[in-house]
């Protein structure tokens, strides 16, 4: 058994940054139940409220990203409107970075490891000059702003995507993957009865994220009819934030099974035969190791437009099909139903998503942290 250590991991903003961490925690805590754990996040986050729900402490830090104003209002008011956006950042950094000092000589971390948001930052720069051993998880196929920040002051890096290592040619590099919740996919009758399905249809997996995404969700709102005409029946997951619209349109139909958020997504991934999804780096992890044929569809609301170099990072692999998001609503369906068709594409896409899979990389990056201290 390992010798019990002292990990603090920070991030946070997103489920992408979240749920990574909670993984590491968690196989920390599998290896050696005497093992110490600290999350540190930023105070009006989603982190201050999901971590604890794992039984694990957290610090708050004061910090939030820069607010960007316009080029054409920057260059019209002499960058008044960016000044005024962000007033408060430069005390927002100093109390963090303050905070930061306290909590790291409180704890006496073995090792510190962000994996992005905006409390990685003053956290990972003060834990890296206070001289604690201190590494950053990437996600994605490119980095953040931050990430390529910290880079050029952590040693170590561990990364999901062979391209990227290209950006940090002076660190220390483990391209383990992305760590992911532990899934155990089985079919059974269980989960068709579940959620309520036909065990003798093909079934088609909508995501759109937990608030929901609109152009994939028009994408099924266009499509009803086929649906009902087709052979195959769908599980949707529309996000909180359609929810309650999209059961105003009172669809009803047994082939259609309207979802705000899936609690049992081990259960959907199992009896699904096409996925289609948004793309973010993590969804994607998993979905590699689910390994089943596969229609991604990025979000063009992100920051450095990640989701989509994600994509593309895997369809370039044979592993998915891309789609716009502006195309969605009209062929994403179509295309689903088209890809049925092929069964030779199929086979191909899930014989990729196997290869691109790293089901063992949570395990990886706790055994060379520990090697690492």
């Amino acid at each position: 058994m390992h010798k019990p250590k002292k990990i603090i991991l920070c991030g946070g903003g997103t489920g992408g940054h979240i749920f990574p961490m909670i993984a590491i925690a968690e196989e920390f805590k599998k290896v050696n139940s005497e093992n110490k754990i600290l999350f540190v996040g930023s105070n009006d986050r989603m982190e201050m409220k999901i971590i604890p729900k794992y039984d694990f402490p957290i610090y708050g830090l004061w910090i939030s990203g820069i607010k960007r104003s316009s080029l054409i209002l920057n260059i019209l008011f002499l960058g008044i409107p960016f000044i005024l956006k962000n007033i408060t950042l430069p005390f927002k950094i100093l109390f963090s970075v303050i905070k930061s000092i306290y909590i790291l000589i409180k704890f006496r971390p073995d090792f510190v490891i962000g994996f992005g948001g905006y409390s990685s930052g003053p956290f990972l720069l003060t834990s890296h000059f206070l001289n604690f051993k201190t590494a950053i998880q990437e996600q994605n196929s490119y980095p953040g702003l931050t990430n390529k920040m910290l880079s050029k002051k952590v040693k170590y890096i561990f990364t999901a995507y062979d391209k990227i290592n290209n950006f940090f040619n002076t660190n220390t590099v483990f391209n383990f993957g992305n760590p992911i919740r532990n899934l155990k996919i089985k079919s059974n009758e269980n989960a068709h009865k579940y959620f309520g399905l036909d065990s003798s249809k093909k079934t088609i997996l909508v995501l759109g994220g937990s608030l929901g995404a609109k152009n994939i969700n028009e994408g099924v709102l266009n499509n009803i009819s086929l649906i009902r005409e087709s052979s195959y029946q769908v599980i949707w997951q529309t996000g909180k934030f359609y929810y309650k619209n999209i059961l105003s349109k009172n669809i009803k139909d047994k082939k259609i099974i309207i979802k705000d958020f899936i609690n049992r997504m081990d259960l959907a991934y199992s009896v699904s035969d096409i996925i289609i999804s948004r793309a973010g780096a993590i969804a994607i992890s998993e979905l590699c190791v689910i390994s089943k044929p596969l229609i991604l569809v990025p979000s063009p609301n992100v920051v450095d437009d990640h989701q989509t170099k994600n994509a593309k990072a895997i369809s370039e692999k044979g592993g998915c099909v891309l789609i716009k998001d502006s195309d969605a609503k009209n062929t994403m369906l179509k295309t689903a139903f088209d890809l049925f068709e092929n069964k030779s594409k199929m086979d191909s896409m899930k014989k990729s998503l196997s290869k691109l899979s790293s089901p063992n990389a949570t395990q990886k990056i706790v055994n060379k942290i520990y090697e690492i201290i």
